[in-house]
């Protein structure tokens, strides 16, 4: 389901035109997988732009000199940028070209291109505002992921989950995606992490503009290539990452957009919770050196506002679960 037309004007004098899909490709040493990516891309795609990333293969001028497909647009940088800054690019490419939608795949082979069109039918259908691959979907899938990646992205999942508030969603690593290009004007792309992190950093930008999101069962193709990113190395700085962005969004949606009873829940169950293991951390000191149990209403004094702080926070965390933004926006901008 690729095709589609856009409707302006009053009932009388109406203009209508064909929606406009671009495919965003950005490369780094993929010179012998992309004309075959390029190839297996659908007819029905209107503009295919492959962004050089300052590759030492020289990807784009290899496309420019081998690709006959007159829908590819070559962008090339002097520096590279990482591929969260060669995807913006494109992106940036992609809305200067007028496009409606915006798909962005790998160079590398991994993503099988037949799913494009299951990729941007939730948006045609006014279903999302951006959609993405999920290869955790079926257990099946899973047989072909390497164990690294597995329990990397087990772990990179969750902490997604707490920093961009969109809990209903899986695989928050996957390149493979699609935006509306309305949506994609609404974010500030300068900002989003140029390396292997901006994927979450969409995530976190577009739960701030309460755009909705959603996952596309797909299976990734896992053959001879050697993956740039490196789970060991990136946990660190993505944790960190996420932690900055959990507390962006909380101070953003809870108490600068909107001041509610679930942000009177978050404050009160911190004070409460400190408190608690405060008055606790001292009491049990003291009792420790004196030798003198600590009384029953002292534990009490110390218990008390922890469980308390515990349910209100629980409270909280099932407000922000269901805060999750439900309806898409695309049409209104």
């Amino acid at each position: 389901m690729l095709d589609k037309t856009i409707t302006k004007g009053s009932r009388d004098n109406k203009l209508t035109r064909k929606l406009v899909t671009a495919v965003v490709i950005p490369c780094y040493r993929e010179k012998s997988k992309i004309l075959n990516v390029l190839l297996k891309i659908d007819s029905r795609i209107d503009k295919i732009i492959v962004i050089d990333d300052a590759c030492p293969e020289k990807t784009g001028e290899y496309v420019i000199k081998n690709s006959i497909d007159p829908r590819v647009v070559v962008v090339t940088h002097t520096q590279n940028q990482g591929v969260g800054g060669a995807t913006m690019s494109g992106y940036r490419k992609a809305l200067e070209l007028n496009s409606d939608i915006i798909v962005k795949i790998d160079g590398d082979g991994q993503m099988d291109t037949k799913n494009i069109s299951k990729l941007i039918t939730p948006i045609l259908k006014g279903q999302a505002d951006y959609t993405k691959g999920n290869r955790f979907h079926s257990p099946g899938n899973l047989s072909t992921m390497p164990k690294i990646r597995l329990i990397g992205n087990l772990l990179l999942s969750f902490a997604s989950k707490m920093s961009s508030g969109y809990w209903r969603i899986f695989d928050p690593t996957n390149g493979f995606t699609a935006i509306h290009g309305k949506v994609l004007k609404e974010l500030p792309l300068d900002k989003i992490s140029k390396d292997y992190f901006f994927e979450s950093d969409m995530l976190f930008r577009l739960n701030i503009t309460r755009a909705v999101i959603c996952d596309i069962p797909m299976k990734a193709i896992y053959a001879d290539e050697s993956s740039n990113l490196k789970i060991s190395k990136i946990l660190m700085p993505f944790a960190r990452k996420h932690i900055i962005n959990f507390f962006k969004r909380i101070t953003y949606n809870y108490f600068i957009r909107d001041f509610s009873i679930a942000s009177i829940e978050l404050v009160a169950s911190i004070l409460l919770i400190l408190f608690g293991v405060f008055f606790g951390s001292q009491e049990w000191l003291m009792s420790s050196q004196t030798g003198v149990p600590a009384t029953a209403g002292t534990v009490i004094i110390a218990a008390l506002p922890i469980l308390v702080g515990s349910q209100l926070f629980i409270s909280f965390l099932n407000f922000d679960v269901n805060y999750e933004p439900d309806k898409p926006i695309h049409d209104k901008l």
